[in-house]
This record gives structure tokens, sequence and C-alpha cells, in this order.
């Protein structure tokens, strides 16, 4: 016997009528609850569904009430560990209220976005959540705005789409951070970014991220009113892997005139960072200081602990949940809608400048 013709048949609405002792229409209004149906009929068709371990047919169920109890989320890194942790808010809220939740990442790709919007609408979610990729790049995003869809953005910003956003202010944050460094003593400041760009950065040009935007703009800011030069050749950006984060770190440490302080975009690329000071036998913060976006578990395991950007990526999650179920449900949005700051903890990774010597 084949294996196709082995396998068990699902059980179908029709199955559960007969054992019911209902009509189809019947059960299938008592499944869907929707409809006029008696309890007497409805408890039948439940206790024959339980029986028979019946599983409803999502996708028809979706085509005949419209909703699929289902919220579509696109992330640009989900190896990333502040997307995993905004998702599992995103996910506990989400079950509470009774949708699932498909995932897609996209590598911070924009085309791969395009994409996934496209495959999630095609499965009929009922709203989407939405990391941008490109805070440039945003025409189809408007286009599930302009259709109706429930959609609400995470962690950035779309142009200027006027749509429901939960994101920290970056440019505060970073201005907070970058005068710390700058009263510690520190001028000479990295900051090293995975955010591609198709040549090297220069003060004024678009970047395809808001919140890499955000932070150079909160950077510039403090270095302007202490009326020191921004350090535009060590914003390093496309450290796509880790040997180019690593090789970037270790560019940054052996100019004529290295860095000083490094400040790490996010948790993820903080550890090829660290190694590579490691490896050019530096310590942080005696020769080196050390600044990373994100609050992650390790941080404060290291020797000093590191000094860090706390985000409350967990509650952004959950707040954009409860913003799209608002949505689905045809709810106006919350009112005044949810504030995130961030939050500078200084531990042991900063330290006072001393005089620069050149590595090699």
């Amino acid at each position: 016997m084949s294996s196709t013709s082995s396998r068990r048949r699902d059980v179908t609405v029709a199955d559960v009528a007969k054992a019911a002792q209902v009509s189809k229409a019947q059960a299938a209004r008592a499944l869907g609850n929707y409809g006029a149906v008696s309890d007497d009929v409805r408890e039948r068709v439940l206790a024959a569904a339980e029986e028979l371990s019946y599983r409803p047919n999502e996708l028809a169920r979706s085509m005949n009430t419209g909703k699929s109890h289902t919220i579509g989320v696109v992330v640009g890194d989900i190896e990333n560990p502040h997307f995993g942790l905004a998702t599992r808010g995103i996910t506990d809220t989400a079950k509470k209220s009774g949708f699932n939740v498909i995932l897609v990442n996209t590598d911070e790709d924009p085309a791969a976005e395009i994409d996934a919007v496209r495959v999630l609408l095609d499965k009929r979610v009922d709203g989407l959540i939405v990391a941008p990729a490109s805070s440039v790049e945003t025409q189809h995003l408007q286009r599930v705005q302009d259709s109706g869809r429930p959609l609400v953005l995470l962690d950035r910003e779309a142009g200027q789409m006027n749509v429901e956003t939960m994101a920290v202010n970056m440019a505060e944050i970073s201005y907070e951070s970058t005068r710390y460094l700058l009263q510690a003593g520190h001028r000479r400041i990295a900051f090293i970014s995975t955010i591609r760009t198709e040549s090297p950065y220069r003060a004024g040009m678009v970047l395809d991220s808001s919140q890499i935007a955000d932070r150079l703009d909160g950077m510039q800011q403090a270095f302007r009113e202490g009326s020191f030069p921004f350090p535009e050749d060590l914003v390093r950006l496309n450290a796509g892997d880790e040997d180019s984060i690593r090789r970037t770190t270790r560019e940054v440490l052996r100019l004529p005139d290295p860095a000083t302080a490094i400040i790490a975009s996010d948790g993820l690329i903080a550890l090829s960072i660290v190694e590579a000071i490691q490896e050019l036998g530096l310590t942080i913060p005696a020769d080196v200081s050390f600044l990373m976006y994100d609050d992650l578990a390790w941080t404060r395991l290291t020797t000093p602990p590191l000094t860090v950007i706390a985000q409350p990526v967990y509650n952004m999650g959950v707040a954009a949940a409860k913003a799209l179920i608002r949505q689905i449900e045809g709810l106006p949005p919350v009112s005044p809608a949810p504030n995130f700051t961030a939050t500078l903890v200084r531990r042991g990774s900063v330290g006072t400048h001393r005089a620069a010597e050149a590595y090699s």
C-alpha cells in the first residue's frame, strides 16, 4: 500500500455533521461560531468535533468570514536579539487575543520585504507589523495602508507615512550617550553599523534606516554643541558579517589618529567588535571605551560589564500587537500614543580618555 493511500484522511465538516446527526449547514455554523444555531446542536457538534479530532480548514474559514485570525510580522534579522525580543512581545500579545503569527525575515533587504508583504497578503493575514528595511523605499507599505489593510510599524519609521509606529526616539538617546563620551574626554568616537550604503558615509547623505539616521543626527548634535569637529571618517557602515565587523574595528583602532571610543549600533555586531578589540591586545576601557545599543544579558557578564543603551523592546512589540488588533477590530488608536524611552545604563566600559596611541 502506498504512503499516500495509507495516510489518514482529514476529518471534514460533513463527518462532524454526520456524527452529531445534524445538517452540514448547522455543523458549519456551530464550528464557525456564526449564524443561528441552538445550544443543543452546538453542544452536539462540538462534542463530535472533539471526538473526531476535527481541525478547521483555516483558508476556507477565512474566505467565508473575511478573517484569518493571523498577523503577519516582517523583521530585518531574526538572529538579532533585538527583533527576537520584540517578536516575543508580539506573539505573547497576539496569542492572548486569539491570533496566530506568521514571521518573515528579510535580511534587511527591501526587495525581500516587498515579496514578504505580498506573500502575507496572499495568505490573507488580518494585518501586518513591519520593521521597514528601508525608510526610503516605502511604496509597498503605502499601498498596504491605502488598501485599508491594518498596518503598524515597529522600531523604524517609513518616510512620511502617517501610520502608527512603535519606536524609540533615537536622536535623543544618541545625543545623551555621545555627550557622556565627550564629557569623558573622547573626541574620536567611532560608530559601526551593518546598514548597507553604496558609498562611505558623509554628513547629510540619505540613509535607508531612520533609526541609524537618527542616531547619527544625535551624535552630530552633541559634537556641535561642544564645538568639536565630528569624526566623519569614523562612521563605518556596511559592516555586513563577522569578518567585516572585526576588520572595520581594527581599521578605526589602527588609524594615525585612532578611535578612543566605539559605539556598536546593535547587540549582534557588538560581540565581533569586542572580539576584535581583544585580538589587538587592547583592554576595555583602559585602551578604548565601548558603548552599545541594546541591554542583552551577556553584557552584564563581561569584565568589565558593558555600558549600554537599553530599549523597551518587548514592550514595543506588545504595543505594536495591541495597536494592530485594535485596527483589525475597527477601534481607534489609543490616545495619547505610547511613548517609548531608551535609557543609558552606565557600567564599566567607558573610561576617561587618555592620550591615544596609534596601534599597528
